[in-house]
């Protein structure tokens, strides 16, 4: 029998229950991360990988970033370089869609494999400890003097965090368009030049930021979820009286043209990783909400969460 036959032939025995998950899974894998290095999709892959070979659903993991442009160069160098590959996987999630609703590159994320949502997030803004402003209020009174002089900083245009302050900007009868918002390849130097006082407020999600606000190099303002999270005891947007709600989540691909048996192979495998004690307890600690879909209902969401984001984008001016 052929190598590729026979592993083809172990994967759908996985897949199917008939072979248990770590004599075809104790692969290679490799995690395409679309970022520089500290950030949310930073950690998620990290954390997922390290799960992945303790509970033997991988024997080693290796890591590849590659920040920029939302995350389109990552997803085309995945695209381009990983095709048929069964033991590449990617992290992306809303940021990548809105970047790619916003940039228009030559990549389409309908090129790689769909395989589960991993966790929801929400954002949560931030002043420096030094920033003359002490609360969002008298964030959005400057802003409303003088949209310029208040620099958003976050994520790459098209992220969560742009869309959040577009929207906020659009609440408090401010012209979106006119917005200052500061895009960054990757949370870890979005994180710096908030510290660094180079930018006036700073979004992205809690566990990115939990640190500095626990030790007070941070000041929370608000977060963006419906009601306060239990991570972090700060306001809502709507409890401060502006009408904005707007969730964040990550997920994982595979690579392009992966088969069948290959593509339930690995959604076995995170599906084993996930359900973890030691994934519960990332998540607890990350201030992760596991939101876990799989097959077609995530093929759904992918597809109605793009729709979505692009009718916001489009409200607000963005597009």
């Amino acid at each position: 029998m052929r190598r590729d036959t026979f592993l083809k032939s172990l994967a759908a025995l996985a897949a199917t229950g008939a072979l248990p998950l770590p004599a075809f899974a104790a692969a290679n894998l490799k995690i395409m991360i679309p970022s520089n290095p500290g950030g949310g999709w930073d950690t998620t892959a990290r954390t997922l990988g390290k799960v992945m070979m303790e509970s033997g659903s991988a024997s080693t993991v290796t890591y590849d970033n590659k920040g920029g442009a939302a995350g389109a160069l990552g997803l085309a160098q995945f695209v381009n370089g990983s095709k048929g590959d069964g033991n590449a996987l990617m992290v992306m999630g809303a940021v990548m869609l809105g970047g790619l609703i916003t940039g228009k590159p030559p990549v389409s994320l309908s090129q790689a494999t769909p395989i589960a949502r991993l966790t929801s997030e929400y954002n949560v803004f931030v002043l420096p400890a030094n920033s003359p402003f002490k609360s969002m209020k008298e964030v959005i009174e400057q802003l409303k003097k003088d949209p310029g002089s208040v620099k958003w900083g976050g994520g790459s245009r098209g992220s969560t965090e742009h869309i959040a302050a577009a929207m906020i900007a659009r609440e408090v009868g401010v012209d979106p368009a006119k917005i200052n918002y500061v895009a960054f390849r990757g949370g870890g130097e979005a994180t710096a030049a908030i510290l660094g006082g180079n930018v006036t407020v700073g979004g992205s999600g809690y566990s990115e930021f939990a640190e500095y606000i626990s030790t007070g190099k941070m000041k929370a303002l608000a977060v963006t979820s419906e009601a306060r999270l239990k991570a972090v005891n700060v306001p809502t947007l709507k409890e401060q009286g502006i009408d904005v709600v707007l969730g964040n989540w990550r997920g994982i691909y595979g690579a392009p043209g992966i088969s069948p048996a290959q593509r339930e192979a690995l959604t076995a495998m995170v599906l084993k990783a996930v359900k973890s004690k030691s994934w519960m307890e990332a998540c607890e600690k990350n201030g992760w909400t596991p939101a876990v879909l799989t097959g077609p209902a995530f093929d759904k969401f992918v597809d109605d969460d793009f729709a979505s984001l692009r009718a916001t984008m489009v409200k607000t001016g963005m597009i």
